[in-house]
């Protein structure tokens, strides 16, 4: 039987928090139900579904702050990140949902894998989930932007907060939003 490592990614999107890229291999024993794209799932749901995955699975979590993605760009962070959940994981085949490979030899991608294949799902539950805590955690350090509201998706209520109290340390400065275009 062929071992599949499943990969996504959480955070590619937002203006504000980490970029978080994880790997899942299924063991033997691993009888997973519920799982979907993270995103067609509740917050309850993942956050279960999370702490079912977590010690039922080999599983790599690849986390890389804002400032990363300043520096070296979102292709370059996420190439890292899929090399080192390669190095990590030992797989026959590597699964990774979307339609690059980010130039990563031996990685097979497929559109919408989170919603199709097990593994992807499951990695991406864990990416999501990882994300959606450490923003909550980031929250915490600077309430003024209600990141626990928007996950620091660029939403009207986050340009809003922006454009009163600036950029905080876990704004992406690269990342060009019209709204705040001046």
């Amino acid at each position: 039987m062929k071992t599949l490592c499943g990969i996504d990614e959480a955070g590619r999107g937002p203006i504000a928090g980490d970029l978080v890229v994880a790997g899942c291999i299924f063991n033997e024993k691993s009888k997973i139900s519920g799982l979907n794209d993270s995103k067609k799932i509740s917050e309850k749901r993942r956050y279960e579904l999370f702490e079912e995955i977590f010690p039922n699975t080999l599983h790599h979590i690849v986390v890389i702050s804002p400032k990363q993605v300043d520096e070296f760009g979102i292709s370059k962070c996420m190439t890292k990140a899929l090399l080192e959940i390669k190095e990590h994981l030992n797989a026959d085949e590597y699964l990774f949902d979307g339609n690059t490979t980010f130039g990563v030899d031996g990685l097979e991608t497929m559109v919408k894998a989170d919603a199709k294949v097990p593994e992807v799902s499951a990695a991406s539950i864990l990416a999501k989930v990882t994300h959606d805590r450490n923003i909550i955690r980031d929250a915490k350090l600077y309430p003024e932007y209600s990141f626990e509201k928007h996950k620091g998706y660029g939403t009207k209520l986050h340009v809003a907060m922006i454009k009163e109290f600036g950029y905080s340390p876990i704004h992406r400065r690269s990342f060009k939003l019209k709204a705040l275009a001046s």
